[in-house]
């Protein structure tokens, strides 16, 4: 397949000479690790496949376990976190949880058979903090090294890569507060959830603190393009002029309300959303979102775990990442300023 590689399309794409190109599809030694990489990289977007001595010696398989593949935020984590245990050497083994069906303790189960060296728990029941945690120590007992992603739990002996949902509420609700908007509803799933409950109590701590005397305004639902309508429906009858949601998903069920019933997305009401996954800039109006980190999160929670695989430890941790408040067109100044 390599003598079908057509080396001026690479230099292009990697942005080096064809000479260089040539010493890499070659194994020659003189060629910077950056480059080599740039070069493996066109090689894929490209859609050539890679010589047999340029593909990656799988070190084994790590199991990948997100709750579900709707929310276009999962399949973002499974992208790049796929993409990191590959550039490491390792196979990723993706189970997916699915309503009324799959469990995660099944999905467990079920990867452990095929001999994985260690897993990453994206959102899963780590975060909910009603769960009972002894599936997690049956792991640690084991010695079969995981991280978890977006759900902190004390009660876990494993580092957990998460973004800062404090700072993310934060950012929103200055936001809005500059805009002139003081009736700021804040909407979420399950507060059982360490994300959903840390969020919530910031909002509350943002409320007192930015728009002292206010009430205020917010809604527990499912973290759903209905679990969205239903709470916008609720805190709308309560006056909000803004809403702050918990996932995109919630906030393009809110924007369909809101439009269902006449009100102007953002003249008549403003909406944030969370995650900004990679939709949400092309829709109209383009949604305000508060941007998580993805890439960084699954890079440093892959480089955590191939270690802890080939120190064969696993210990508690938490990192968290700053998010960044993308603000596009559902925010904009309320009607009534005095509201």
């Amino acid at each position: 397949m390599a003598s079908r590689i057509r080396l001026s399309d690479l230099a292009e794409q990697a942005g080096v000479s064809t000479a260089t190109v040539s010493r890499v599809l070659n194994g020659k030694a003189e060629v910077a690790d950056e480059t080599r990489q740039a070069v493996l990289r066109a090689i894929d977007l490209l859609g050539y496949e890679r010589p047999e001595k340029l593909r990656p010696k799988s070190g084994g398989l790590i199991g990948l376990i997100v709750p579900e593949l709707t929310n276009p935020i999962f399949p973002q984590f499974v992208q790049h976190l796929s993409t990191a245990m590959l550039q490491r050497g390792y196979t990723p083994l993706l189970g997916t949880q699915f309503a009324a069906g799959t469990t995660e303790d099944s999905l467990v189960e079920a990867i452990l058979r095929q001999g994985v060296s260690g897993f990453v728990f994206v959102s899963g029941l780590h975060a909910d903090l009603t769960a009972d945690p002894a599936r997690y120590y049956n792991l640690v007992d084991q010695g079969i090294p995981f991280v978890t992603i977006n759900g902190p739990n004390d009660l876990i002996d494993a580092p957990d890569f998460s973004t800062n949902e404090r700072d993310s509420i934060t950012q929103a609700m200055r936001h809005l507060v500059r805009l002139g908007h003081k009736r700021i509803a804040f909407t979420t799933g399950p507060l059982r959830f360490s994300p959903a409950k840390a969020k919530y109590d910031r909002y509350l701590e943002c409320m007192e603190e930015m728009v002292p005397g206010v009430k205020p305004i917010y809604s527990e639902t499912l973290f759903t393009v209905e679990g969205g309508q239903s709470a916008a429906k609720t805190v709308l009858d309560e006056g909000a002029t803004a809403i702050i949601c918990s996932s995109d998903v919630m906030a393009l069920g809110t924007i369909r309300y809101a439009l269902d019933h006449g009100i102007d997305v953002p003249s008549d009401l403003s909406v944030i959303g969370f995650d900004d996954s990679l939709v949400m800039s092309f829709l109209s109006p383009a949604l305000t979102t508060v941007r998580q980190p993805v890439e960084a999160i699954s890079d440093a929670a892959i480089t955590t775990l191939t270690a802890h695989i080939q120190q064969s430890q696993n210990q508690m941790s938490t990192t968290t990442f700053r998010p960044e408040l993308i603000v596009r067109e559902t925010t904009a100044p309320p009607r009534n300023t005095d509201i």
